[in-house]
């Protein structure tokens, strides 16, 4: 088969169909060739006709059903993939077809995961409605943090600011996606001082708090890690879905864990910043969902962070949306997060949201605990519908964080 042979514009894709969109930006050849070699080369052909083919081998072949501009579609049967192997599936349809030499730049835009696919993988354990179980929060958004400095607390002094950030109303504390067992602040030392800062705030407060460690670390260590934490007392963990590899987040949901998972998407944009070339984010949001975080960074549209309204509204579908009877995943902003910024964040995402401020709460000019005095202040003024400058002659500790930032 030659390229062209994988283009068939009159094909209607069936229910079981995998379908990927790209954006391809060819070089020297037609769209109909760049999109047929696409196809090609993420299923049963290659650069030049074959010897081997078999006839029952035709079946297998994916399809470009569709080129708008520089957008194609392509179909691709269901018995390509091994199911449960989400590793077999990129590197089928997310593989060697970015290195093809005629393609100047290629992104995969979206996938669309037929039932039988998506039901081979677990999905999350808990969701939006399961972390809310935990925290035994209903409505509002929650508050989180990061604890900051990032990198060089020791392990008593992390534990203080993640005590003085539950203190004062965050409902959820967590390590950087960089703090893993260095010497200065080692994973199990660090658990333990924090998880019973955890258990202090809980008495001293009455609501629920939740450490999210990161256990981010080779796969057996990482799961060794997490075994800990339910060990400790622990009810959730972070991983970074990235740089861990899907197959380890995978391990993580389906090892028998009762804890909830926290996806953190460092390094994304090395994929998914150029919007002509490699990955989007709502496909890796898409495929974590898929594999079983509860929760996962989606960007803010507000913030430090570069993404816009379109693709952070597009990430929050691709977790949200109705997929398959697959539970949903907990939404995450996080970048660049103050107070001033909360009544915006909330008209965006609505209450489903987890606001998650580092410098935000931590660079108070009063403090940690008045940091997060400020977010949780900043959420009620929002939920109240009271402008947050009037709500703040009132609120000493929103007044400092819209002093500083507004």
């Amino acid at each position: 088969m030659k390229y062209l042979d994988f283009v068939d514009l009159d094909y209607s894709p069936t229910p079981s169909d995998l379908i990927c969109d790209f954006y391809v930006d060819p070089i020297g050849i037609s769209m109909k060739k760049a999109a047929g070699g696409i196809a090609a080369e993420s299923s049963i052909g290659t650069w030049t006709e074959l010897t081997t083919l078999k006839s029952y081998v035709m079946r297998l072949a994916a399809k470009v059903f569709a080129i708008k501009g520089r957008n194609v579609r392509i179909a691709y049967p269901c018995a390509l993939f091994e199911p449960g192997n989400m590793p077999n599936i990129l590197s089928s349809i997310a593989g060697n077809v970015f290195g093809l030499k005629e393609l100047a730049h290629l992104r995969l835009n979206d996938i669309i995961f037929p039932k039988g696919i998506a039901r081979s993988f677990p999905g999350p354990k808990y969701g939006i409605s399961g972390v809310r179980k935990i925290l035994q929060v209903r409505d509002r958004p929650l508050i989180g943090t990061i604890v900051k400095p990032k990198l060089g607390l020791n392990s008593t002094d992390h534990s203080a600011v993640a005590y003085d950030a539950w203190i004062g109303g965050c409902d959820v504390v967590k390590d950087d996606e960089n703090l893993s067992s260095q010497s200065f602040n080692s994973f199990k030392k660090r658990l333990e001082l924090t998880l019973a800062a955890r258990d202090k705030a809980e008495q001293e407060t009455g609501e629920r708090k939740v450490y999210l460690a990161n256990v981010t670390a080779e796969c057996s260590e990482m799961l060794r890690r997490a075994e800990l934490v339910e060990q400790a007392g622990g009810e959730y963990v972070m991983i970074d879905i990235l740089t861990a590899g899907f197959s380890s987040v995978q391990a993580l949901r389906e090892y028998g864990f009762d804890l909830a998972l926290h996806a953190h998407r460092a390094g994304h944009a090395a994929f998914t910043k150029d919007p002509h070339h490699g990955i989007s984010m709502s496909v890796i949001a898409r495929i974590s969902r898929l594999l079983g975080m509860d929760q996962l960074h989606v960007g803010t549209v507000l913030g430090k962070m570069s993404e816009g309204k379109k693709e952070v509204f597009s990430n929050i579908d691709a977790i949200k949306s109705d997929f398959h009877g697959i539970k949903t995943c907990f939404p995450v902003a996080s970048g660049g997060l103050h107070p001033a910024l909360v009544p915006g964040l909330i008209k965006l995402f609505g209450n489903d949201v987890i606001l998650q401020a580092g410098g935000g709460i931590h660079g108070n000019p009063l403090g940690t605990v008045s940091g997060a005095v400020a977010m949780r202040q900043a959420a009620d003024a929002a939920l109240e519908d009271i402008p947050l400058k009037k709500y703040a002659k009132t609120h000493n500790e929103l007044s400092a964080a819209l002093e500083k930032w507004a």
